[in-house]
């Protein structure tokens, strides 16, 4: 057990909701295989596709570890919808 921090893990459930299904299913699909792949130890992320609405759930070991898969999320959906915006 790590005393440094008072947080034993972190736990989260984000709903990112599109302007329609379509949107939704282009951008889970453009980064679903980012998040199966993604090389972190101290967390995890799965990715469900609900109607217009794109769910993350991340269970880290640590604040630290947490953030960077929030950002990371982030960053994947933030670069695929610049790209699909472009390709419209």
């Amino acid at each position: 057990m790590n005393f440094d921090s008072p947080l034993e893990s972190v736990k989260s459930d984000i709903a990112i909701e599109f302007e329609n299904q379509k949107q939704a299913k282009i951008i889970y699909d453009a980064i679903v295989l980012e998040f199966e792949t993604a090389p972190d130890y101290r967390s995890s992320m799965n990715l469900t596709l609900e109607e217009s609405r794109i769910l993350i759930r991340i269970n880290a070991e640590d604040s630290t570890s947490f953030r960077a898969s929030v950002n990371s999320a982030i960053k994947w959906i933030k670069l695929s919808l610049e790209i699909n915006n472009l390709t419209i």
